[in-house]
């Protein structure tokens, strides 16, 4: 394979992987609240996550082994996992290895959902919210085609929607906290009747 073959596939490969973890965070925000798709049952919007979730982690995958393989810069694997350490951007390709590394950790505790239990896996599963938008610099910091148009509209179009779905799950806490003293004090009314 060509160097300029790897550019091209390194390129491609991050921008199906903003695509599909911006997908992936819309479903992960739809699944806790409670949100069907249509067409789906329920427990399909969990399904759907999870098997996004995979498939991005996959691209992820390759969009590393691509950058650590392309022999125009020298990415190599402690690079990749290490962050900070890089000769090349280290700043940006840096932020890209803290959003792995947190992927990973979710991940994993995800794979190992059953045994470490469900606080201790959603604890770590917010680590997701914070990988996202990392990733997201690291891509407009490192990646190639950030001033293209096609590339901004993209990046702008995963960003409202994530900044959308993320403000709706804000405003569905803000609802159900405001409704639950509520419920409490007419139960403890009605308890005292």
């Amino acid at each position: 394979m060509t160097s300029e073959t790897l550019w091209y596939a390194n390129r491609a490969t991050g921008a199906v992987c903003l695509v599909l973890f911006t997908v992936v965070v819309l479903l992960g925000i739809a699944v806790r609240l409670r949100t069907r798709l249509p067409g789906l049952p329920r427990f399909g919007t969990v399904t759907l996550h999870r098997t996004l979730s995979l498939s991005a982690t996959a691209f992820l995958a390759l969009h590393i082994a691509v950058a650590v393989v392309d022999g125009y810069v020298s990415i190599g694997v402690v690079d990749a996992f290490v962050p900070f350490v890089s000769d090349y951007q280290p700043l940006w390709l840096g932020l890209g290895t803290v959003a792995l590394d947190l992927m990973l950790a979710v991940l994993v505790t995800s794979l190992l959902r059953e045994r470490i239990g469900h606080r201790t896996w959603r604890a770590v599963h917010w680590l997701a919210y914070a990988s996202w938008p990392v990733a997201l610099i690291h891509g407009i910091g490192i990646g190639t085609d950030t001033g293209t148009d096609w590339m901004t509209w993209l990046t702008v179009s995963c960003v409202a929607a994530v900044v959308a779905a993320f403000g709706i799950r804000l405003a569905h806490s803000a609802r159900a906290s405001r409704r639950t003293p509520a419920a409490l004090l007419r139960t403890a009314e009605g308890a005292h009747s």
